[in-house]
C-alpha cells in the first residue's frame, strides 16, 4: 500500500521519489501549477492548427521526411502511425518496474509544459502507474538520440489501447490485455492528437530509469565497499593509521575524506588493533592503505551523475519545444534536447569506476587468502591441500573483475548515423545505462566474496573488532556457513551480492 504521494510539477522530481513509486510506497499526481503550464503550451499548439503555419512536429512528417506537409484531417493518423512504426523494439521486456519508473520520467518532463501535449495524457499515465500497470516493453531499440524513440513507442502504444500490460498483485506480475488494464482505472485507451505521439516518445525517460536505478544502487555499493575494507583491514591485523584524518585533510578531496572517515568510524575502539600495536609490519598493501584514495573519486562521481540527472529528471527533452511569452505569445523551437550524450557520458564513467571499486575489492580478497598477510592458513582451508577452502571464492571474483572490465568499454564512442544522415550523431546512451546496472550486479559480488572471507577470517581471531566491524560481522555472519569443510558457495555469494543492492549495509 503507497504511503505517500510524489507530486509531478516538472521541477523536483528526485531519484528517491523514483525508487519509492518503484516500489510502491508511493503514488503519483500532476501539480496544478504543471497542470497550467501544459494547458497554455497546448492552446499554443491547438493555435498553429487554427492558422496557415507549417511547423515541424505538429503539421509536418518526422525526421529525415520533416519537410512533408500533412494536410489536417491527417495529424491524428500522423502521431498513430509514428507510434506503431517506430514501436519495433527487440530483446527481452523491460522489468515492469522499470517501464513505471520510466512512465513517471516522462511524465514529469512532459509536465514542464513546453511539450503541447494535453492534460489528460499524462493523467491517464500516471493512474496506470498508480495502479501498478505496466504496458509490455522491449528493452533494445534506443540510439539514445532522438530520445528512447523504441521503448517509450511501446509505452505509447499502451496508452492507445495496443499493447499488452502486466499488473501487480499479490503473486506477481501477470499479463493483461489493454481492455481489462484499462478497465481497472475506469478509463479507456486515449486518441492521440496532433504532436502528442511526438511528444510521448520523444526523450530521454529509459536512459533517465536505468541511471537512476544504477546512481542509487551505486551510491549503496560503495558504502558496501568501505564496510567491506574496515573488515578486511581487521582481518589482516592491518593498520588504521592510513585512515586518519590528517592525512586525509592534507590532500582534501572530498571522496577520498568521506571514505576514509566512514573507514575510520568502523574500525573505532578496536581491540584486535591494540593486539598487534607493536608488531614490525610497517605498511600494508594498497588495496588497503590506498582504499580511501580510490573510493573517493568513486563518491564524487556519483554526486556529479545525481546533480547532472537531477537536472535531466526534470528537463524538457522532446522537440520541438513549445515556448509562452510574457505577453501570451508562442513560438515552436526545433531542438536536440532529446541528445543523451550527458547520461551516456555520465554512465561510461561509472562503469569505470565500478570496475575500479571491484578490481581492488579482488586485490583485498587475494590478501585475506594469503598466509603472509592473514597469517591464517591459505584459503582458510580447514585441512591445506586435502581441502582447497576459499580459494575458487576469490578465482570468481577475479572472472567478476574481467567481466567488468570488458563492460567498462565505453558506449558513448559508438556512433552510427541514422534516418538517412539527419540523425548522424547519436549517444548510445541507453545501452550505457543499461549496461551500468550490470556492472552494479557484477560489483556487488565481488564485495560480497571480500565479506565472506573477512568473515572467515574473522572468525578465528579471538580479539574483538572496531565497533563498526563487529555490527557488520553480527548482519552478515549468520547468513555465511561455518568454514568447516569445503562446500559450495554460489547461492551465499548471489544471496549476499543481492543483499548488498538492496542495501543490508547502508544504515548500519
Amino acid at each position: 500500500m503507497a504511503a505517500s504521494q510524489v507530486l509531478i510539477d516538472g521541477r523536483t522530481l528526485s531519484i528517491e521519489s523514483l525508487i519509492l513509486i518503484r516500489d510502491g510506497l508511493a503514488t503519483a499526481a500532476l501539480s496544478n501549477e504543471a497542470i497550467s503550464r501544459m494547458q497554455a503550451s497546448r492552446k499554443a499548439v491547438e493555435d498553429i492548427l487554427d492558422s496557415d503555419k507549417i511547423v515541424y512536429g505538429i503539421n509536418t512528417g518526422f525526421g529525415a521526411m520533416s519537410s512533408v506537409q500533412i494536410d489536417s484531417e491527417n495529424l491524428a493518423k500522423l502521431q498513430l502511425n509514428l507510434i506503431r512504426s517506430h514501436a519495433c523494439g527487440v530483446g527481452e521486456l523491460m522489468s515492469p518496474e522499470h517501464v513505471l519508473m520510466m512512465m513517471v520520467i516522462r511524465a514529469n518532463s512532459l509536465a514542464v509544459g513546453n511539450s503541447g501535449i494535453r492534460v489528460e495524457i499524462v493523467q491517464t499515465m500516471l493512474e496506470l502507474v498508480n495502479a501498478r500497470i505496466s504496458p509490455t516493453v522491449p528493452r533494445i531499440g534506443s540510439l539514445g538520440a532522438s530520445g528512447d524513440l523504441a521503448p517509450l513507442s511501446h509505452l505509447a502504444l499502451g496508452l492507445v489501447g495496443e499493447n499488452d500490460f502486466l499488473i501487480e498483485d499479490e503473486e506477481g506480475w501477470t499479463l493483461i490485455d489493454a481492455s481489462d488494464a484499462f478497465g481497472r482505472i475506469q478509463s479507456s485507451p486515449v486518441s492521440l492528437q496532433a504532436k502528442e505521439g511526438l511528444s510521448l516518445i520523444n526523450g530521454t525517460s529509459q536512459m533517465c530509469t536505468f541511471l537512476s536505478e544504477a546512481v542509487s544502487t551505486l551510491e549503496t555499493l560503495v558504502f558496501s565497499a568501505d564496510c567491506a575494507t574496515a573488515c578486511s583491514v581487521e582481518a589482516i591485523k592491518g593498520s588504521h593509521k592510513a585512515f586518519d584524518s590528517r592525512i586525509h585533510a592534507a590532500r582534501p578531496h572530498m571522496g577520498q575524506s568521506i571514505s576514509a572517515a566512514r573507514i575510520s568510524a568502523l574500525l573505532a575502539d578496536s581491540d584486535i588493533n591494540r593486539s598487534h600495536a607493536d608488531c614490525d609490519r610497517v605498511q600494508d598493501a594498497y588495496s588497503l592503505r590506498c582504499a580511501a584514495q580510490v573510493h573517493g573519486p568513486v563518491i564524487e562521481a556519483l554526486q556529479r551523475a545525481r546533480e547532472t540527472l537531477y537536472i535531466e529528471l526534470n528537463s524538457a527533452t522532446d522537440n520541438p519545444l513549445v515556448f509562452i511569452a510574457e505577453e501570451g505569445t508562442s513560438e515552436v523551437i526545433s531542438g536536440g534536447n532529446f541528445h543523451g550524450e550527458n547520461l551516456a557520458i555520465i554512465a561510461d564513467n561509472l562503469a569505470v569506476c565500478a570496475h575500479e571499486l571491484g578490481s581492488i575489492s579482488e586485490r583485498r580478497t587475494n590478501l585475506l587468502m594469503n598466509p603472509q598477510w592473514s597469517g591464517q592458513k591459505a584459503f582458510l582451508a580447514v585441512e591445506e591441500g586435502l581441502e582447497s577452502g576459499l580459494m575458487i571464492v576469490q578465482y570468481v571474483s577475479a572472472a567478476c573483475v574481467a567481466e567488468l572490465h570488458h563492460l567498462a568499454n565505453p558506449a558513448s564512442t559508438t556512433n552510427i548515423s541514422v534516418s538517412m544522415e539527419k540523425e548522424d550523431h547519436v549517444s548510445m546512451g541507453a545501452t550505457a545505462c543499461h549496461r551500468l546496472l550490470t556492472c552494479c550486479e557484477m560489483l556487488s559480488r565481488v564485495i560480497a566474496n571480500e565479506l565472506i572471507a573477512a568473515v572467515g577470517c574473522l572468525r578465528n581471531i579471538p580479539e574483538t573488532p572496531g565497533t563498526g566491524v563487529s555490527t557488520i560481522f553480527s548482519t552478515i555472519n549468520g547468513m555465511i556457513p561455518e568454514l568447516e569443510h569445503d562446500q559450495s558457495l554460489s547461492e551465499v555469494s548471489d544471496g549476499l551480492a543481492l543483499e548488498l543492492r538492496f542495501g543490508l549495509l547502508h544504515d548500519l
